[in-house]
């Protein structure tokens, strides 16, 4: 049985205490590997590496040098991109065409751009009378990253390239569910970057690796991408030491399509926007608002693509469109907001079950049809609450007005979407949603310079570009008098 152990200081290594957890497939519900599990002894011993080597060679190395062993990596990752993709598929579930041809090109493409982009960012200088004032930019320090289980590289990837570029170093506690690639990130690392600037330690939240990671003193920043109240208890773990934080939390994100729309285009985009990676993605817009005269045919036309061309089945299969949820924990909470559905006198138009005619090796995969809703009310359960699964619903509209009370009423900010080909009214409509990201005819289309982030419970700070910078440096001011 493979086995997955911790990586601290340029090395693989063990748990002190000889714990170990299941990696599980979901697809299959076998046992792919045996985990190391971490706790506070290995976070010690990581986050003692990683502050050791900000005064060591990394904390030395000229910039240029820097950003060429980032490329590195990234070649590294290209190098052995389908061995990333297996793992990602018997880890999480998704599709191989998705981990192939989206999660792990973006895996190596983050390291390209913050090595390109940080390059070229100045600073600022100001002139007074009798002074001269300029920045500084140094590195925060050890940066914590907790990261998610639905794009386990991308995410993951997505903090450590500018936490490396900025000249800090990291440890990783990637999700317990999904901790394959990022040892297969530090495999690639070990032979490029320097001991002790990458680390990762496997285990779990609570009060364990967790835990340990977000209240150590010697940790100067943590960095996560999960579920909202995660978020809020990591939050208070790292008041006592008054940490830098960052965090892409839940979304509930509104789809407003408006009658003029193109209604092809709108399918083709929501067939992903509600079901790509199972619906387990943050960004997924899981709250469709159609304007009245289009609800009709926009609903006929979603139900005939699903029945047509989504095939549930084998994620290794690369005629498969929808994979595997990430466990069958996770799909049973997944149904009890399908059960609070039917108790609210929901519509099902398609899904709300098991799919059929899965083959006998998939059996005990935690797998469910794409589900459409309709009929709920806006207080409904599935309509305020993040699923994370592939169900949407499906609720009509009759005004501008409307639509924009109705998507905004909710605790999550993370992003919207909006159909119209009327282009003043998509710029209004825009301004207004709540949501740190909104679309306008298109859904995950995103240049990596431009801010990432979340209002109100999806979120704080920014990500991407410059704004990652902001996180990862600290900025001193220096006044000289003249």
């Amino acid at each position: 049985m493979k086995e997955i152990k911790h990586f601290i200081n340029g090395e693989f290594v063990g748990s002190a205490s000889g714990r170990m957890f299941d990696d599980i497939n979901p697809a299959t519900g076998q046992v792919i590997a045996r985990v190391h599990e971490g706790g506070k002894a290995e976070i010690d011993l990581a986050v003692a590496a990683a502050r050791a080597a900000l005064t060591g060679p990394w904390g030395k190395m000229p910039m240029a040098e820097r950003m060429d062993l980032l490329m590195k990596l990234a070649h590294g990752i290209q190098a052995r991109a389908a061995e990333f993709a297996q793992a990602e598929v018997a880890d999480n579930g998704m599709p191989i065409t998705l981990a192939s041809h989206v999660n792990i090109p973006r895996g190596s493409a983050n390291f390209i751009q913050f090595a390109e982009h940080f390059k070229y960012v100045a600073t600022e200088c100001w002139e007074m009378e009798g002074a001269l004032n300029y920045a500084l930019r140094r590195p925060l320090g050890v940066v914590g990253i907790i990261s998610p289980w639905n794009f386990p590289l991308l995410l993951t990837t997505w903090k450590v390239a500018p936490a490396l570029a900025s000249g800090n170093t990291v440890v990783i506690k990637p999700s317990e569910e999904t901790p394959a690639t990022t040892a297969l990130l530090a495999d690639v690392a070990r032979s490029i970057l320097p001991p002790g600037v990458l680390n990762v330690v496997n285990g779990f939240g609570g009060d364990s690796a967790g835990s340990a990671l977000t209240e150590h003193p010697d940790v100067d920043g943590i960095t996560f991408t999960g579920e909202t109240t995660t978020g809020q208890i990591i939050m208070r773990a790292a008041a006592g030491s008054l940490k830098k934080l960052s965090f892409e939390l839940g979304g509930k994100n509104p789809n407003l399509i408006f009658a003029d729309a193109d209604l092809d285009a709108c399918i083709e985009t929501t067939m992903r926007s509600s079901f790509a990676n199972q619906g387990e993605v943050c960004l997924c817009g899981s709250r469709i608002y159609v304007e009245r005269p289009l609800y009709q045919a926009f609903l006929d036309k979603l139900v005939e693509r699903i029945r047509t061309t989504v095939k549930v089945g084998d994620p290794t299969d690369p005629t498969t469109t929808l994979g595997a949820l990430i466990s069958r924990e996770h799909l049973a909470r997944v149904q009890t907001f399908l059960d609070s559905a039917k108790a609210d006198g929901a519509t099902f138009l398609t899904g709300g079950e098991r799919p059929a005619g899965l083959p006998a090796h998939l059996a005990d995969g935690a797998f469910l049809a794409p589900t459409v809703i309709t009929g709920l009310g806006r207080d409904c359960k599935a309509q305020r609450q993040e699923i994370f699964g592939p169900v949407v619903t499906v609720t009509p509209f009759d005004t501008e007005e409307e639509v924009l009370e109705l998507a905004n009423d909710t605790n999550y900010g993370l992003s919207a979407t909006v159909w119209s080909r009327d282009l003043a009214r998509a710029h209004r409509v825009a301004a207004q949603l709540e949501a740190g990201i909104v679309w306008v005819n298109t859904w995950f289309l995103r240049d990596l310079r431009s801010a990432f982030g979340g209002m109100k419970y999806s979120g704080i700070g920014r990500e991407g570009g410059v704004h990652s910078l902001e996180f990862y440096t600290e900025l001193k001011n220096i006044c000289i008098k003249l």
